[in-house]
């Protein structure tokens, strides 16, 4: 049997205001290689909380987290920065371009950081995202330039470049029109099936989830069975 990509198991969260209460109770699953997997349920249910601790952006939890058959539970904040960059691309709902830089340069922005290939090469696969996606012919507008539905494609283009493990979606088509969010799944789709990437996507959109290869659903911070 093949090694999940991604496991929690037995995640519990807690937040003060102002006593400890519980907001993730006895979170665990896993998630195979290639597969797109919907998260959702009624705004508050804890979805996005458990995004975030699933994408190791928040470390304050119980249980464990394994990525790629790696426990990321000890891993300081360094550590997991790097794992991060090299294992996980991320498109929000806000898509955090830096709207001063062209589309190309917000693509090529992760793989600068983590400097595996010259830049030449790395604007080159930046290009082929964009080409992929059908907007690299706004490669050199600034991103203040571009509509909502372009800005969440290179956003999604810049969650590639890295080749990451799994990519992690938060509410990726909250701000997109019936249209748009269907071209954002479409590309979602074909991401998994051409190349073999995971997708995880927190939504309250129903829609969006049911087309999903599988729906995790959560009540009250639990994932209802």
């Amino acid at each position: 049997m093949e090694t999940p990509v991604l496991q929690a198991i037995d995640i519990n969260k807690y937040f003060l205001d102002p006593v400890r209460f519980r907001v993730l109770t006895d979170i665990s699953f896993s998630i195979s290689r290639g597969s797109f997997v919907s998260i959702t349920g009624k705004s508050g249910c804890g979805k996005s909380t458990l995004l975030y601790i699933l994408s190791t952006m928040d470390t304050d939890y119980e249980g464990e987290l394994i990525l790629d058959n790696e426990s990321l539970r000890q891993k300081d904040n360094a550590e997991l920065a790097v794992i991060r960059n090299q294992k996980i691309g991320f498109v929000f709902q806000f898509h955090y371009l830096i709207e001063e830089f062209n589309v190309l340069k917000n693509v090529m922005l992760p793989a600068m950081k983590l400097g595996r290939y010259s830049t030449e090469a790395i604007e080159q696969k930046a290009m082929q995202h964009l080409k992929t996606l059908g907007i690299d012919d706004q490669a050199l507008k600034n991103a203040s330039q571009l509509s909502g539905g372009q800005k969440q494609r290179v956003a999604i283009a810049r969650a590639m470049i890295n080749d990451p493990l799994i990519i992690m979606g938060d509410e990726p088509t909250g701000n997109l029109d019936k249209k748009n969010s269907d071209i954002v799944f479409g590309i979602f789709k074909d991401i998994c099936l051409e190349n073999k990437q995971t997708i995880l996507v927190v939504t309250h959109d129903p829609d969006f989830a049911k087309r999903a290869d599988r729906i995790i659903v959560m009540e009250d911070g639990t994932i209802i069975p």
